[in-house]
């Protein structure tokens, strides 16, 4: 009996733990979820729809100290269309479904292409998913929250020296800086070399004498 309960315990356990991790996958989520400042990414929009009804529209709005979005590839069964700020900056893009959608049991991936900017640490993500009944849920909350944005870390790119936030505070600079102390020991052998031929000379004179 006792063997009987502990079993379905750990059924309900697991049971509970692959409830729990599907909730928490249902997420809007962009990847890749890392990237290196000043690089160019293909960057996908991952939507599942977590009701009984379709998914019918899903809009993001980008960052735009964080990243400059510029082509998206085509989807059967949607359309977009993006917005533009006053200088004519892409600022964010909507999907369309012109069919059924995305029903309860499946997902949508949408891909974009956009460049990261060199001061970049991180991109957050707002989306917002509407459902066929007008619904929409806002994926725009902090990490850890019921509904949170998805974020793209940020890695410096080769060279670049941050401060304790991750900040950029040298590029070029401290390359520069790099190279001119690589050659430091090739100059100082220089210097070397002609004080050790002037020390000979003076030597062989002193001897001459």
């Amino acid at each position: 009996m006792f063997k009987k309960l502990m079993l379905n315990a750990s059924i309900l356990l697991i049971g509970s733990m692959l409830l729990i991790a599907g909730v928490a996958s249902a997420h809007v989520t962009v990847y890749p979820k890392e990237a290196t400042q000043g690089s160019y990414e293909m960057f996908t929009v991952r939507v599942p729809s977590e009701k009984d009804i379709p998914t019918v529209k899903v809009e993001v709005k980008f960052p735009m100290d964080s990243v400059a979005v510029s082509r998206f590839e085509p989807k059967a069964g949607w359309t977009y269309e993006v917005a533009k700020d006053s200088a004519g900056k892409i600022t964010g893009v909507t999907w369309k479904a012109s069919g059924d959608g995305l029903a309860s049991t499946e997902f949508g991936d949408f891909n974009m292409q956009g460049k990261v900017a060199d001061a970049a640490t991180q991109i957050v993500w707002k989306a917002y998913q509407t459902y066929k009944d007008g619904s929409v849920v806002e994926w725009v909350g902090a990490d850890g929250s019921d509904k949170p944005a998805s974020v793209t870390t940020v890695k410096a790119k080769a060279g670049a020296i941050t401060d304790s936030h991750g900040n950029v505070v040298a590029g070029q600079a401290a390359a520069e800086s790099g190279s001119s102390s690589s050659k430091t020991p090739l100059y100082l052998s220089i210097v070397a070399v002609v004080l050790g031929a002037l020390s000979l000379i003076v030597s062989f004179t002193r001897k001459r004498r």
